[in-house]
């Protein structure tokens, strides 16, 4: 079953539009440094592990 562009975005945009109202800057701000915060501490684990492993095989 195929939904309708149409109703998808209608969909998405009263989803947001109900939300919008219930945030505040101090969520969207911790929402974005917490996403900072993640990006940052994978990448280092992603080095970490690709490190050990090159150190493994040989």
């Amino acid at each position: 079953m195929t939904v309708p562009n149409s109703t998808w975005c209608t969909t998405a945009g009263g989803t947001f539009l109900s939300v919008l109202p219930n945030l505040s800057s101090e969520d969207v701000l911790k929402t974005v440094l917490l996403a900072i915060i993640g990006t940052v501490v994978s990448f280092i684990i992603s080095l970490v592990l690709k490190n050990g492993m090159k150190k493994r095989k040989k």
